[in-house]
């Protein structure tokens, strides 16, 4: 396993980001984007809280390991200057809140921190609050929809780990699913071989930074203090792109979250038996070329469908 770090820069232009990141899909912080918005001095737990206190939200107990399928729902509802309330005295707890649609309960927030000009899309009006302690980790995944995302911290600071896609198979990917077999925090590099042929970039990202996620990309996210950040996404880059979150959310989602209710434990263990035969293939593919490289890759998603 080769670890990197995450390019960081100040002050990008629209044109540099376009073609330096976005459109090449490699990531990068940037630092002080908050300066521009009224949200880099206005948004602190307190104020969230003041904002948003009585909003009953959705929370999810981190301490519940959902194997089956990438379907999830809340495991309790809470008031939310409650649960602000844990946060800020501390307390350890396995709650968390992710995907709080705040614009929706309170469109004002919209004028403290729009969509950063940079990313602006047709999604750019909806933007997601992610909340936890310290200690909570995020387990390693790519998202549904196949969108690029910026995240951007607030409050707190989190450690963030990518993967390019391209080493899906060498990850133990689960089919019909977008979750991994893999703990990046103790790697098996015996039961889980292809962990050594991966490439993973990381970075902590402190209050005011932006981080990009390139469409597809796998993330593992760890809070090193309780706080929040913010979501924002834009559609794939590309038609096949677009295409592979529409055929996620709409055919494999539902499948799977069909033959869990079907076979339960018996389709998770056929799910992580294909996720092995296809990392050993491909492993096979890269000791027979001697290298890994994205054409490889290519080659390897092609043999192993």
């Amino acid at each position: 396993m080769v670890i990197k770090q995450i390019d960081t820069v100040t002050n990008i232009s629209d044109k540099d980001f376009k073609k330096n990141y976005f459109t090449t899909q490699r990531p990068v912080i940037i630092r002080g984007l908050t300066n521009s918005y009224s949200a880099g001095k206005k948004w602190t737990m307190d104020y969230i809280k003041d904002v948003c206190g009585d909003v009953i939200v959705d929370l999810y107990d981190n301490s519940k390991k959902n194997n089956f399928s990438a379907f999830t729902s809340p495991d309790f509802k809470m008031k939310f200057s409650d649960y602000i309330h844990i946060l800020l005295e501390n307390k350890p707890t396995p709650l968390r809140i992710f995907l709080f649609n705040m614009f929706k309960e309170r469109p004002e927030l919209r004028k403290d921190f729009p969509c950063p000009t940079i990313f602006n899309g047709i999604l750019g009006r909806v933007g997601f609050m992610f909340f936890g302690s310290k200690g909570i980790n995020v387990r390693i995944h790519q998202d549904m929809d196949m969108s690029n995302v910026m995240l951007t911290q607030f409050y707190g600071r989190k450690k963030v780990v990518l993967i390019s896609p391209v080493y899906s198979r060498l990850l133990y990917k689960l089919p019909f699913n977008t979750y991994s077999l893999i703990d990046l925090d103790k790697p098996d590099y015996e039961r889980y071989p292809g962990l050594r042929y991966i490439e993973i970039q990381e970075c902590i990202l402190e209050p005011g930074d932006s981080l990009f996620m390139p469409s597809g990309y796998w993330h593992y996210i760890t809070y090193l203090d309780a706080g929040f950040s913010v979501s924002y996404r834009k559609l794939a880059n590309g038609f096949i792109g677009k295409f592979n979150g529409l055929v996620n959310v709409c055919i494999y989602m539902p499948i799977d979250k069909l033959m869990v209710k079907l076979f339960g434990n018996m389709w998770l263990a056929k799910k992580e038996e294909i996720a092995e035969q296809r990392a050993n293939k491909a492993i096979q593919y890269i000791r027979i070329k001697g290298e890994f490289s994205n054409s490889i890759a290519l080659d390897i998603q092609l043999e192993s469908n």
